[in-house]
């Protein structure tokens, strides 16, 4: 490959599609490019990469050996979605307050991030933190 490729999509598979948009579009100010008729499949802008949704039942799951859902009282599972913003407290109380499950409160790393952590409505880890400020 000549080009390396852009990330073009992040797939969260989820009980309820509409639930899940309505969800991450309240608790982070994304907006809904679309969603199908069928209600399963779903895209929200969020820059460069499309978050989309879709169910745990979709056909894919069958061929690719299925999906397991994370729950609050396990260990997490190997990817988290992160997103940055410069008032980190503010946002991590706006999206508990939208319905996330508050798993680790925002902390200052000694390099040079502050981190919070909580599960969306489908168990999915999200990390809600600032960037790392360079010296």
């Amino acid at each position: 490959m000549a080009t390396p490729p852009k990330l073009a999509y992040i797939t969260i598979y989820c009980k309820d599609v509409t639930k899940s948009v309505d969800f991450y579009s309240k608790a982070f100010g994304l907006k809904v490019r679309r969603i199908d008729n069928t209600r399963k499949w779903a895209e929200l802008e969020t820059g460069s990469t499309t978050l989309s949704f879709t169910p745990l039942e979709q056909h894919e799951t069958a061929i690719t050996g299925g999906v397991q859902t994370a729950s609050k009282d396990e260990p997490r599972h190997n990817v988290e979605i992160s997103f940055s913003y410069q008032d980190v407290d503010a946002a991590y109380e706006h999206v508990v307050r939208a319905g996330a499950v508050s798993v680790a409160k925002p902390e200052e790393k000694k390099w040079g991030q502050k981190v919070g952590y909580v599960r969306d409505i489908d168990g999915v880890m999200i990390r809600v933190g600032s960037y790392v400020h360079e010296p």
